[in-house]
């Protein structure tokens, strides 16, 4: 009996009989048109006349070894009409994973044939409608200000009045919302208070209006992204039904705030980099450059709205690794501080004092370029400690509670009559008299800092610094008349910005030099670096004398900032230019710096926080206003069947690629090779992603709160749109009823879960009990005061 599938061939006549054939017979064979699969080729070509060699020659060849059954359905054996006898090139799949590529359309003849053409566009044009109803209904009916309103309208209040202010995140975000109030025709006078009522001047509807047109659009990039992942119409349906369900991005949109802008360029970056590895047939194309360009860009949009853009920037990083990896090594083809009552997470606010002084001179409105440029005894001064996010030299009449119980000595970001000294001489010499020569400060000479206002002495002693146990405390101490030799100082001049090292600088500059203050009889220095001292300290950053002499230690270097002395002319303008490229690299530490250090207070209980561990299966929501009565209540958390899903589906994912592997080993063929490349591509997608944006917020010393898992939720929507599709929507052993009622219990929960908690993100009113039903995890501060 013949094997099921075997296929008879005729190789024709006998050898002494096919002498009298010409390869004029074997070269008039027609090749089947390109779009025919291989297996209708093995039935179609003419073999009966074809020699037994010729045949096998025109047998699907593999690559390699696999332990999956190749049924790619490609042109395995093209020639390039090349003589049939030329040996074939091994088959090189462009993609093996992705959407599958489609052959260009005709262009139509017709509006019907124009709309059939694009009736792939009306599912995403119907979600997009949806997502403005979701994100635009009831925007404008709390009139107060809202959670982190408070920040972000007020930061765009600054650039509408044109003033420099310091933040712990990049500008574009705060540009953008500067812009909007522009367009909306906002002024910048209001001060956005926490719980403060809008008054009728500031347009917050337009405003929000416009900055939830981000969130619209969150709805059909998930459903194009879905599509260029190569998953089927089933998940893509439910990828943009968890876009635009999802309570949690929902609410976040509706409010001036950046985690909208930062969503959408989140959600752009990985949209853009699955269309270029869609490009991957045609490298160097048009197309190709177009999406690698527009990749790069949105990388940058990113990454410009919050620092967490560069989680984003990591996943396109290791794509692009690997993709190296594979063209180069894989087949050798080489290639081209936050407001405990209502705000989440705060400012250090206007703060140019974070900026290094030379940057501060040259702000519009500041005088210090007009300060007097050579330093000399008797002059008053403040002193910045160079360090990134260094602050001013800084005491206050408050005593330590420990140790010497002497005064504070702290640094501190914002400008005041506490930062002020006096440079006086040691107490072993002459008092200071104005009407003695000036004495101009110099390397090496030793002098005396009593603060302004009280009059005390800059002052260390061996006593352990209230945080930095292993250095010594600083203090002030004494007064006028009273001090002894551990007030002395020894200034040393590590260079000038302007002038070069040491040997070029005669008399110390203020801006530009950098100073070192040596303790004369410990022989400790000067330091400030970014511990924070408790509450009793204000919060501020600790000032302490550190024994080790570490000459590159930037945080025991100062500059002189603010500078009076009548006897002295002002200095020109000439001296002060900074160079643009040290202000851009010190600003984006020091916001660096300045976002680790918004730590959690010990001191309260910020009910507000929550812990990474936290977020996954949503332990706790975040009240985003006051919980009255009589107050729009907002409560930021997600839709329980996209946040729960989305976590089980990444566990799932791990478990069934082992099975996989471990099945693999076994000899055992699940799918073949494309269907393989297809499952790891999409689940390296998500799960690095994933990974990525949230393994981070593990090791950060910073305070945390729901809405940084915001960007993460997206790679666990697509673990879970991934696994239902192969598991049902995809697979081959169910049918298509089967699928539409998977389809139709998933959407149906999802669709279920966002009507029940709408209110969260729609607006809550009334007292907060008569809405029942809400606290589905006891975890949920809902219902608690």
């Amino acid at each position: 009996m013949r094997p099921t599938g075997a296929v008879a061939v005729d190789f024709g006549p006998d050898d002494h009989d096919s002498a009298s054939r010409t390869s004029d017979d074997f070269e008039q064979v027609q090749y089947p048109p390109s779009h025919w699969s291989a297996s209708q080729r093995e039935e179609e070509l003419p073999l009966y006349s074809v020699t037994e060699e010729k045949a096998r020659r025109r047998v699907p060849k593999t690559v390699g070894a696999s332990p999956f059954a190749s049924d790619l359905g490609r042109d395995l054996y093209d020639d390039e009409g090349k003589d049939v006898y030329n040996k074939p090139r091994s088959y090189k799949a462009f993609q093996s994973s992705g959407r599958p590529r489609q052959p260009p359309l005709p262009p139509p003849t017709s509006i019907k044939e124009f709309l059939l053409q694009n009736v792939e566009h009306v599912a995403p044009a119907i979600y997009t409608l949806l997502s403005c109803w979701t994100r635009f209904h009831r925007i404008g009916h709390s009139n107060i200000v809202v959670w982190d309103e408070a920040h972000f309208g007020k930061f765009g209040s600054h650039y509408l009045k044109r003033e420099f202010y310091f933040d712990v995140h990049p500008p574009l975000g705060k540009m953008l919302v500067g812009l909007v109030g522009l367009l909306s025709g906002y002024d910048g006078s209001f001060e956005f208070k926490s719980g403060a009522e809008y008054p009728d001047s500031v347009p917050y509807v337009a405003m929000r209006v416009m900055l939830a047109t981000f969130g619209v659009a969150m709805v059909p990039l998930g459903w194009y992204t879905a599509v260029e992942l190569g998953m089927s119409q089933w998940a893509c349906h439910l990828v943009a039904l968890m876009v635009l369900c999802d309570v949690g991005w929902l609410c976040i949109s509706r409010f001036i705030l950046l985690d909208s802008m930062l969503l959408f360029f989140t959600f752009l970056t990985v949209f853009c980099m699955t269309k270029f590895h869609n490009q991957q047939y045609q490298s160097f194309a048009f197309d190709w450059w177009m999406w690698l360009t527009f990749t790069g860009i949105s990388i940058g949009l990113t990454t410009s709205v919050k620092m967490i853009g560069l989680f984003v920037t990591a996943l396109v990083g290791l794509y692009t690794i690997e993709d190296l990896w594979e063209k180069v090594w894989g087949s050798q083809d080489a290639c081209a501080r936050p407001n405990q009552a209502l705000v989440g997470e705060g400012p250090l606010g206007p703060g140019d004092a974070q900026m290094s002084s030379l940057f501060q001179a040259n702000l519009v409105g500041n005088d210090f370029a007009r300060n007097p440029l050579e330093i000399a005894f008797g002059s008053k001064v403040t002193l910045k400690n160079v360090g990134y996010g260094g602050g001013l030299l800084h005491s206050h009449v408050q005593s330590y509670p420990i140790g010497s119980l002497q005064q504070q000595v702290t640094c501190y970001h914002y400008k005041d009559e506490n930062n002020e000294w006096n440079l006086l001489p040691r107490w072993d010499e002459s008092e200071y008299d104005a009407k003695e020569p000036i004495r101009f400060l110099k390397h090496n000479d030793v002098i005396r800092l009593s603060h302004g206002p009280t009059k005390r002495n800059l002052h260390s002693h061996i006593i352990p610094a209230p945080v930095t146990k292993l250095n010594h405390e600083v203090s002030c101490y004494g007064n006028e008349t009273i001090g002894d030799i551990h007030d002395h100082w020894v200034v040393e001049v590590v260079d000038d910005i302007k002038r070069g090292g040491r040997e070029h600088i005669d008399r110390i500059h203020s801006l530009t030099t950098r100073l070192r203050f040596r303790h004369q009889v410990l022989g400790c220095y000067l330091r400030a670096a970014n511990a924070v001292l408790p509450q009793w300290g204000f919060k501020q950053i600790e000032v302490s004398c550190i024994e080790e002499n570490s000459p590159k230690d930037m945080h025991t270097y100062w500059n002189v900032e603010s500078h009076w002395n009548s006897r002295l002319p002002a200095g020109e303008t000439k001296y002060y230019r900074s160079p643009f490229l040290r202000d851009f690299w010190h600003l984006n530490v020091a916001m660096m710096t300045s976002n680790n250090a918004l730590i959690p207070d010990p001191d309260k209980e910020d009910i507000l926080a929550s812990k990474p561990f936290d977020w996954p299966f949503m332990h706790l929501g975040l009240r985003m206003c006051g919980w009255g009565d009589y107050q729009t209540k907002y409560y930021l958390m997600g839709n329980p069947a996209v946040w729960w899903g989305g976590a089980i589906s990444l566990f799932v994912s791990l478990g069934t690629l082992g099975l996989y592997l471990l099945r693999q080993q076994r000899k055992y063929t699940d799918m073949d090779a494309h269907e393989w490349e297809h499952f790891l591509y999409v689940g390296k997608v998500a799960f690095f992603g994933w990974a990525l944006h949230y393994v981070p917020f593990l090791i950060m010393g910073r305070v945390t709160y729901v809405h940084h898992y915001l960007p993460t939720l997206y790679f666990a929507v697509l673990m879970l749109a991934h696994l239902l599709d192969h598991f049902i929507f995809s697979s081959r052993r169910w049918t298509q009823r089967t699928k539409a009622i998977s389809f139709g219990v998933c959407s149906g929960i999802v669709l279920f879960c966002f009507w029940w908690f709408k209110g969260v993100a729609f607006g809550i009113d009334g007292p907060i009990a008569e809405h029942k039903g809400l606290l589905w995890r006891k975890s949920w501060n809902i219902y608690t005061q």
